[in-house]
């Protein structure tokens, strides 16, 4: 699973989630990409979950990008615990994702299998997803 080699704080605010997507909001590598329709976190298992379903319809025809990264770590203290003793200890690793982010592209498929192949992977996420094409390849 992805998650950071090094980072310089352990544990990280909660930050906010509103507002859109500031950089990667085009289709860059691929001809088809998967983009968020509103903001959350996907955690690293999500991304994981959904690079398995892609690569199960893309296989050897084409290729496929992540263009996100979970670099935010999440806390979470033990069951059962009294409240106060300070912050839990780092549980899983989260992208913080905004509405306009392109999540995955692919290339070198047919635009039916790639609208199939994003179908369930947005199923996947536990936010809302679109197809999105590069600008120029068909205007739809």
């Amino acid at each position: 699973m992805l998650e950071p080699k090094k980072i310089k704080y352990r544990k990280v605010h909660r930050g906010n989630r509103k507002g859109m997507a500031k950089g990667g909001t085009e289709v860059n590598f691929g001809s088809y990409g998967l983009k968020a329709m509103e903001s959350g976190w996907v955690t690293a298992r999500q991304i994981e979950a959904t690079r398995i379903s892609i690569s199960r319809r893309v296989r050897k025809l084409g290729r496929m990008w992540i263009r996100i990264f979970p670099d935010k770590p999440i806390t979470a203290k033990p069951l059962e615990t009294r409240m106060g003793k300070g912050k839990g200890s780092p549980e899983y690793w989260v992208a913080n994702v905004k509405p306009g982010r392109i999540l995955f592209e692919v290339e070198g498929i047919p635009r039916e299998v790639a609208q199939e192949a994003f179908r369930i992977a947005g199923n996947k996420l536990a936010i809302k997803t679109k197809l999105v094409a590069k600008r120029g390849l068909d205007e739809s």
